[in-house]
């Protein structure tokens, strides 16, 4: 069972360049713009993870009553998954599970 640590931060996004405000709600763990993440965690939140590659969206999946990003890391490879947030750009998450 993964460890969460609530760590709710702007930033300013890697691939999209567009600043990204905290999420009030819970951890902000992707851009909202171009659904973008960073590989920075081992567990959520704990920022440990060396890799530091951009986690591309890759795909959309069902997950409970909301739905969840897959994302590949454009640097190592690993896939990862974070559920979709409520200011998600809903064409981006369209487009996104189009391609598959």
């Amino acid at each position: 069972m993964k460890v969460f640590n609530k760590l709710d931060e702007g930033f300013v996004c890697e691939n999209c360049k567009r600043e990204v405000s905290p999420l009030k709600y819970t951890s902000r763990d992707h851009c909202p713009y171009c659904l973008y993440s960073k590989h920075v965690d081992v567990n959520p939140g704990d920022r440990l993870n060396k890799c530091l590659g951009l986690l591309k969206p890759i795909e959309i999946e069902k997950f409970r009553d909301t739905y969840k990003i897959i994302y590949k890391c454009e640097k190592c490879g690993e896939i990862h998954k974070n559920i979709i947030a409520k200011d998600d750009d809903m064409d981006k998450i369209i487009e996104i599970s189009r391609l598959n």
